[in-house]
């Protein structure tokens, strides 16, 4: 009988409901199996605690380089990740995966993990998913990855999943493949989940929250825009996809989102330009050009329009409170390389 030994490497602000789906499913699969043939380690890059996004500091039980062997390993990260630059330990990450992936690890990212795996160039080629807000700008800086906006991919050796209870969702489906559908219908009854997710199914929006099930037709027509805010599409052709006269989705928007169709859209894509500008090094006319602006001048008036200031200025603001940023000591052991598998 084979015996799987998890990893599960927890960096700053990852999702303690996410770390205790994962875990509890993982527990509960053992539970039903009979037998303890899955265990699992809590690892941090350097075997401090890490402080999670409820403020929550969770023990872990090794660092990363000082893990026994693993079969898989998970990573639970947000945005933004551990600079790799400033921080001895995240430096040392991508070898230690790039090296193990090399010798068939399977690899998930939990949350924002995804990003890591394909920071690491571990996702080229494959489908992956992460946080639904989070799909756009990763999809600019890693146009290798098939990145999805479902709650949970499952692609060869590599797993991942949004943060919340689709840890949850992707570890009953991954046990599910590996142990048969009987033992993932009775984790399915264990948590008293009325189904499991499908690895087909989307991640919910802040917008389908908002409007529930009566908007289907909004929730669609908001989809078109958040899927083509580099190329946008006139308000007429949103409707006509939707499958609405353009009077009909006028309305929609003005009851559930006070606003007009193309004025949402434009806030949309201003969005998106904001988070590009503070989370990546593309060029503002880049940023403009991905977010649908047809030159540098239409995007500057229309974000000082938005913002208050220029994408100029705001990508200086960032620089300056970098600069202004204290530089975080190196640790004793930043210097420490990690033995072979």
């Amino acid at each position: 009988m084979q015996r799987f030994v998890h990893g599960f490497l927890l960096l700053p602000r990852c999702s303690l409901l996410a770390l205790g789906g994962a875990l509890d499913a993982l527990d509960a699969a053992n539970a039903t199996l009979g037998h303890a043939q899955h265990s699992s380690l809590c690892l941090s890059l350097d075997g401090r605690p890490v402080r999670c996004s409820t403020g929550t500091k969770v023990q872990v039980d090794h660092g990363l380089a000082d893990a026994p062997e693993l079969q898989s390993l998970f990573i639970l990260a947000d945005l933004p990740l551990p600079d790799a630059a400033r921080d001895g330990h995240a430096r040392q990450l991508h070898p230690w995966l790039q090296e193990r992936a090399r010798y068939g690890m399977l690899l998930g990212g939990i949350g924002s993990g995804a990003a890591v795996l394909a920071q690491a160039g571990l996702l080229d080629g494959h489908r992956a998913t992460l946080a639904w807000a989070q799909v756009p700008q990763l999809g600019d800086s890693h146009p290798a990855v098939l990145w999805s906006s479902r709650v949970y991919e499952i692609d060869r050796q590599r797993l991942s999943c949004g943060a919340g209870t689709a840890s949850l969702d992707l570890l009953i489906a991954w046990l599910g493949r590996l142990h048969g559908e009987r033992l993932a219908q009775a984790l399915v009854g264990h948590f008293g989940l009325d189904r499991l997710r499908g690895a087909d199914e989307r991640q919910p929006s802040p917008v389908q929250a908002r409007i529930g099930t009566g908007g289907a037709k909004l929730a669609e027509a908001v989809a078109l825009m958040e899927a083509n805010l580099g190329e946008p599409l006139p308000t007429e052709e949103i409707a006509r996809l939707a499958g609405v006269s353009r009077r009909q989705l006028e309305r929609l928007f003005k009851q559930h989102l006070d606003a007009l169709p193309s004025r949402y859209y434009a806030e949309l894509r201003l969005m998106r330009a904001r988070r590009l500008l503070q989370q990546t090094g593309q060029s503002i006319l880049q940023i403009g050009l991905a977010c649908g602006f047809a030159s540098g001048s239409h995007f500057s008036s229309a974000y000082r329009s938005r913002f208050g200031h220029t994408p100029r200025e705001a990508r200086s603001q960032r620089a300056l409170a970098w600069r202004d940023e204290p530089d975080q000591p190196p640790s004793a052991d930043s210097g420490r390389t990690e033995s072979p598998p």
